[in-house]
């Protein structure tokens, strides 16, 4: 397994409490997003079992923050070999879940 971190600033958006999305076994991701106090910073951890991926996570994970802008936030990302479609396609479910929008 190889862990990777990312750590943005600039969010403005809170959440309020957590979610976990998806299931290791199912679609070969999961993600929890929870509230953790990082000076208005979001980090996004990732355990992945495909090494030498990083600058493509960066790449997804950086859009992720710059759509949703989330602050004081903690991502953790088990990752099986998801796409990075399924990776997005996952964090967006995760950010809609926990913010209350509809999809």
């Amino acid at each position: 397994m190889e862990t990777l971190r990312f750590n943005f600033s600039g969010g403005q958006r809170q959440i309020d409490g957590a979610r976990l999305v998806g299931v290791v076994g199912s679609g070969n991701l999961e993600i929890l997003i929870e509230q953790k106090a990082l000076n208005g910073g979001c980090e996004i951890e990732i355990s992945t079992a495909a090494h030498g991926f990083g600058a493509i996570w960066e790449a997804v994970v950086r859009d992720f923050h710059q759509r949703w802008q989330l602050a004081d936030v903690h991502v953790a990302i088990n990752d099986m070999g998801a796409t990075p479609a399924v990776v997005s396609l996952r964090l967006d479910q995760a950010a809609e879940s926990i913010m209350g929008v509809a999809s």
